[in-house]
C-alpha cells in the first residue's frame, strides 16, 4: 500500500500563518552558568559577519568577562531607564527596537519581569510584540523557569521559582538549542568565580547548585528538549509523508477489535510500553460494519479501550473502510515504530476467504516491527445482532421485499424476452439485487443473488425449466451474472453502511447542535442542569439527573429527568457519586468502582475545575454504553460543565451586581438621613436654642422670625420623612389601591398651600381646555403625594416663581403636566430621574432633597397603571414631567371630556 504523500493541510496552514511573523529560537540550559548567553552571542557574531542586521537589546553579563567581550562587538539598542522608588533601573527600549526593526534581536532572560511602569510586566510579553512585528528574536531561559515544571523543582531545589513563562512557548518556539554542561564542570566554574562572585558563589552551591539538583536539572532540560525535537519530527512528516515511519523515537500502536483476544492484546503492549518508557496508543477502526455488530462485541470494544486508558495509554477511535490500510496510515502520522496486534484464531479455510487484519498488516506494513501477540482467548456468549438505525439482516419484511421483486423482474423479463437479448433480460435481476443490498444489507443481497441465478437458468436459458444449459455462452453469462450480482449486491450493501454511519453521526452532531443552542439560551445552573439531564434522557435513552454540589450523607440531584419524585437513590449510588466527584473520573455501572449502581456518574468538569457529576441509569440496557455512545456521554458533559460554569459566572455577576446596587442604595439613604434629615433638624435646634436663651433680649419681630424658621425646617423634615415612609410603602408587594373620585382642582390648590413654605411668589396656572370640574377616579392620598412631589421638584429646580399645569387626552391616556422654568434635564438623564437616591447634576439648584421625589412618582403612576416621563415643554425652556394615566381614569363631571 502506498501512503497518501499528500501533505497535513492543518500543517501547511499554521506554516503559512507563522511566515509573516519574527522566528524566536530560545537557548535552553539547566541552570545559570552553563553558559547560554555566551552561546547566544558567539553565533550572534557569525550573523553579523554574515552580514545580518543584528542588535542587542538587553543583555546581562553578570559580571563575567568572557560575555562582557563578546557583547562589546555587538551593536546595542540603548536600554530605558526607569525609576522606582528611589531607585533608577534599566529596562529593555521596546519602542526603540520597534522603531529601529532590525532583522535579529537579542533579549536576554526571557523570564524576566519587569520594573512596574515597564508596558508589559514580563520581557516574553516583550518578546510577542517583537514577534508580531516581524523581528526575530534570540532569548535565553533556565529550565527552572518553565511554568509546568515549577512545581518539581520546587521538590528537587526546594526553591520556588516565582518567575516563570508558559509552556506554550517551548511548542510553538521555532528553535530550541540546548546548552549543556556537566554538573561537575558547572560547579568548577562556580568555585571559580566564573557564574557568580565568590560570596555568592559558595552559598549557591551550599543551597541551590549541588551536584544532585544540577543532575537532576539537567535531566529535566535534556527530556524537555528532547520532547521538543520529537514534535518537530512529528510535525515534518505531517508535512512531508514519508512512505516508512523514521526510527527517531519509540512509540508502540495496539490494535483493537471486537474479537476475545483484545482485551490480552492490550495487557501485553502495556507490559511492553511500561518495561521500554515508551508511549502507545489503542486504535479500533470503525467501518460501516459497526453498527451490525453483535452487542457482545460492542461492549466489548468500549470495555477494551476503557482499560488501555486505565493502563496509562491513549485510546484512539478513527474511521474507516480498509481496517489495515487506515492503521497504518495513523501509525505513521505518528511516527510509531512497534505496531502490536491480536495473532488470528481461525481455520485455514477463513484465513484464505477473508484474510484477518493482521496479515493484511504484515504484508502493507513495511518499515514497521509488528509483534503478534497469543492472548488467551476469553470464553463469549454471542448475542444476537445489534438492531441497526435501519432495518437490516435477514428478516420477514426483507425475504417479502426480494420475493416481491424477483417476481416482479420475472413478468418483466418474460414480456421483453423475444424482443431483448439474453443479457439485456438479467440487469432486470441485478436491479432487484441492488434494491435488496441498499434496503437490508448483504444477506439479503447474496440470497437475492443466488435466487436471481435460479430464476434465470430455469426460465431463460435454453432448455428452458431445466437447470441444464446446453451452450457454452450461456454459462459464462450465467456465471459472470452471478458474480456481478454478488459484488454488486456487497458494494451496495456497503454503501448502505456508510450511508447509515453517516446518518448516525449526523444525527448525533444535530444533537449537539441543538443541546448547545438550549443550553446557550439557558441563564440559570438550574435551567442548564434541567436541559443537562432532559439530553441525556432523550439522547442516550435513559433516566438522568444531574448534581452541582458534592454528594455528602445523601444524592441530591438538582435536576432529573424520567426520575419520579419518589425515586430513591442507594447507598451505592450516594458513594459512587461521592467519589466521582473527588476523583473527577468515571464511577458506577460497568466502571471499575462501585459497578453494582445502577447509574453511571461522568464528571463535568473545566478547566477551571468540576461543576457537576452526571449521571445515566444503565440498569434497564443491561449493557455498557457503546464507544460512539461513549464519546457523545463524554461530549455532552464537557459542553454542560461550560454551559454551567458560565451560568454560574453570570449568576455570581448579577448577585453581585445585586448587592453593588444595594450597597449604593443604602449608602444614599445613609447620606440622605446623615445630611438631609440633619439639616433641618439642625436649624430647628438653633433656632428653638436661640429662642430660650435669649427670650428677654429678641423682640417680637426676631421671635416670630425664629418660629417660622422652626415651621418651615419641621414640614421640610416632615417631607422628607414622608417621603421616605411613601417610599417604604410603595416598595411592598400587594399594596391596594383605595379607588375614589378626586377632584383635581381642590387638589392643586391644596397641593398649593402645601408646598406654599417653599416659595412665597409661587403661582400655578393651567394651560389647556376652558377650567371646568375635572374629576379623576384614583387614590386620593397617593395622587396628592404625587403632586406634592412634582411641584416640590419643581420649585427646586425651577428659575422662576410659576408653575405650569397641562391637562390633555389621547385616545389611551390623560395626560398631567408639570412644567417649569429651570434649565430643563439633559437627554442622557431623563431616564435615571425616576431612580432612588438620584440627585440632579446641577450643582447651583436650590434646596436639597432625598432623591425619593420623582422615584416616589413613578412608583405611584405604575400602581395607578400609568407611566411618568420627563420631556422638553413644546413652548419655552425648562423641564417638563407628564404622567400618564389610564383614560377612563378621567370623568367628566360638566361637558365633554377635555
Amino acid at each position: 500500500m502506498k501512503p497518501d504523500s499528500r501533505p497535513d493541510p492543518d500543517s501547511l496552514l499554521r506554516e503559512v500563518q507563522t511566515q509573516r511573523r519574527g522566528r524566536l529560537k530560545i537557548f535552553l540550559g539547566a541552570a545559570p552558568g552553563v553558559g547560554k548567553t555566551f552561546a547566544m552571542l558567539g553565533a550572534a557574531h557569525e550573523r553579523v559577519a554574515a552580514g545580518e542586521d543584528v542588535v542587542v537589546g538587553v543583555v546581562e553579563t553578570h559580571g563575567r568577562e568572557e560575555t562582557a567581550r563578546l557583547l562589546a562587538g555587538l551593536p546595542a539598542q540603548p536600554l530605558r531607564s526607569l525609576r522606582h522608588g528611589t531607585q533608577s533601573f534599566s529596562e529593555l527600549d521596546l519602542d526603540g527596537l520597534l522603531q529601529r526593526r532590525p532583522t535579529l534581536a537579542l533579549v536576554d532572560e526571557f523570564a524576566h519581569s519587569n520594573i512596574p511602569g515597564s508596558r508589559h510586566t514580563k520581557r516574553f510579553q516583550d518578546v510577542e510584540e517583537l514577534l508580531a512585528a516581524g523581528i526575530n528574536v534570540w532569548t535565553t531561559l533556565n529550565i527552572q523557569h518553565v511554568e509546568s515544571l515549577n512545581d518539581a523543582v520546587a521538590r528537587i531545589t526546594g526553591v520556588r521559582v516565582r518567575e516563570t513563562v508558559p509552556d506554550a512557548w517551548l511548542r510553538t518556539a521555532d528553535g530550541i538549542e540546548l546548552v549543556d554542561l556537566p554538573p561537575e564542570t558547572l560547579v568548577e566554574r562556580l568555585k571559580a568565580g566564573k557564574v557568580y562572585v565568590p560570596e555568592q558563589a559558595q552559598r549557591a552551591i551550599e543551597r541551590f547548585f549541588n551536584l544532585g539538583n544540577l543532575t537532576a536539572l539537567r535531566d529535566l532540560a535534556l527530556r524537555t528538549a528532547a520532547e521538543r525535537v520529537d514534535a518537530d519530527v512529528d510535525a515534518y512528516l505531517r508535512r512531508h509523508p514519508q512512505d516508512q515511519p523514521w526510527p527517531t523515537s519509540q512509540r508502540l500502536l495496539v490494535c483493537v477489535g471486537g474479537d476475545s483476544v483484545s482485551r490480552g492484546v492490550v495487557r501485553a503492549a502495556a507490559r511492553i510500553a511500561q518495561s521500554r518508557r515508551q508511549p502507545w496508543t489503542a486504535v479500533h477502526v470503525i467501518n460501516s460494519r459497526a453498527n451490525t455488530l453483535p452487542n457482545a462485541d460492542k461492549d466489548r470494544i468500549a470495555e477494551v479501550l476503557r482499560l488501555a486508558e486505565q493502563l496509562g495509554g491513549e485510546a484512539v477511535t478513527i474511521p474507516g473502510e480498509r481496517v489495515a490500510e487506515e492503521l497504518l496510515r495513523y501509525a505513521r502520522t505518528r511516527n510509531v515504530s512497534q505496531i502490536v496486534i491480536g495473532r488470528p484464531r481461525r481455520s485455514l479455510w477463513r484465513l484464505l476467504l477473508r484474510p484477518p487484519v493482521s496479515f493484511q498488516v504484515m504484508r502493507l506494513g513495511g518499515g514497521f516491527d509488528v509483534t503478534f501477540v497469543d492472548a488467551e482467548g476469553e470464553t463469549v456468549t454471542r448475542q444476537p445482532a445489534a438492531v441497526p438505525i435501519e432495518p437490516g439482516g435477514w428478516t420477514g419484511r426483507a425475504a417479502a421485499e426480494a420475493a416481491s421483486g424477483l417476481l416482479a423482474a420475472t413478468l418483466a423479463a418474460t414480456g421483453l424476452h423475444s424482443v431483448l437479448p439474453l443479457a439485456n433480460v438479467s440487469l432486470l435481476y441485478l436491479l432487484v439485487v441492488l434494491v435488496v443490498a441498499v434496503r437490508h444489507g448483504r444477506v439479503p443481497a447474496f440470497a437475492a443473488a443466488l435466487a436471481s441465478f435460479a430464476l434465470y437458468n430455469f426460465l431463460f436459458t435454453e432448455p428452458r425449466f431445466t437447470m441444464a444449459m446446453s451452450l457454452r455462452d450461456e454459462w459464462v453469462t450465467l456465471v459472470f451474472f452471478l458474480v456481478v450480482a454478488v459484488l454488486a449486491g456487497q458494494f451496495a450493501a456497503q454503501l448502505r453502511g456508510q450511508m447509515q454511519a453517516l446518518r448516525k453521526t449526523a444525527s448525533r452532531t444535530a444533537n449537539l447542535n441543538e443541546f448547545s443552542r438550549r443550553v446557550a439560551r439557558a441563564r440559570t445552573v438550574e435551567q442548564v442542569a434541567e436541559a443537562t439531564a432532559q439530553h441525556l434522557c432523550a439522547t442516550l435513552d435513559g433516566a438522568a439527573f444531574v448534581v452541582t454540589e458534592p454528594p455528602d450523607t445523601q444524592l441530591r440531584p438538582l435536576a432529573r429527568a424520567e426520575l419520579g419524585a419518589d425515586f430513591q437513590f442507594s447507598e451505592s449510588e450516594r458513594a459512587a457519586a461521592a467519589w466521582c466527584w473527588l476523583h473527577r473520573k468515571p464511577a458506577g455501572a460497568y466502571t471499575s468502582t462501585l459497578p453494582n449502581s445502577r447509574f453511571l456518574l461522568v464528571p463535568m468538569a473545566t478547566s477551571a475545575g468540576l461543576v457537576g457529576v452526571a449521571g445515566l441509569n444503565l440498569s434497564a440496557r443491561g449493557r455498557p454504553l457503546s464507544p460512539g455512545q461513549q464519546r457523545l456521554l463524554d461530549a455532552l458533559a464537557d459542553q454542560a460543565a461550560v454551559a454551567l460554569e458560565r451560568a454560574a459566572l453570570t449568576q455570581e455577576v448579577e448577585q453581585r451586581r445585586v448587592s453593588q446596587e444595594t450597597e449604593q442604595i443604602r449608602n444614599s439613604l445613609l447620606a440622605s438621613v446623615s445630611h438631609d434629615l440633619r439639616t433641618p433638624i439642625a436649624s430647628v435646634m438653633g433656632a428653638a436654642s436661640s429662642l430660650v436663651e435669649q427670650s428677654e433680649r429678641l423682640g417680637g419681630a426676631q421671635r416670630t422670625e425664629l418660629a417660622q424658621t422652626i415651621l418651615e425646617e419641621s414640614q421640610r423634615l416632615d417631607r422628607h420623612v414622608r417621603n421616605l415612609l411613601d417610599m417604604t410603602r410603595l416598595s411592598r408587594p400587594g399594596l391596594a389601591l383605595r379607588e375614589q373620585t378626586v377632584d383635581l382642582d381642590d387638589l392643586v390648590q391644596e397641593v398649593r398651600r402645601s408646598v406654599q413654605g417653599l416659595r412665597k411668589d409661587l403661582r400655578v396656572t393651567w394651560d389647556g381646555p376652558p377650567q371646568r370640574t375635572r374629576l379623576l377616579r384614583g387614590d386620593g392620598p397617593l395622587l396628592r403625594a404625587l403632586l406634592v412631589n412634582l411641584f416640590e421638584n419643581a420649585i427646586r429646580h425651577g428659575q422662576a416663581a410659576e408653575i405650569t399645569l397641562q391637562l390633555r387626552t389621547t385616545e389611551e391616556h390623560v395626560i398631567i403636566g408639570v412644567i417649569d422654568q429651570g434649565p430643563g434635564i439633559g437627554a442622557a438623564e431623563r431616564t435615571k430621574v425616576f431612580e432612588m437616591f438620584n440627585r440632579s447634576s446641577d450643582k447651583d439648584h436650590r434646596g436639597a432633597g432625598t432623591g425619593l421625589g420623582l422615584s416616589i412618582c413613578k412608583a405611584i403612576a405604575e400602581l395607578h397603571g400609568g407611566r411618568i416621563e420627563a420631556a422638553v415643554p413644546l413652548r419655552g425652556s425648562g423641564c417638563q414631567i407628564d404622567v400618564y394615566l389610564p383614560r377612563e381614569r378621567l370623568l367628566a363631571a360638566d361637558g365633554p371630556t377635555p
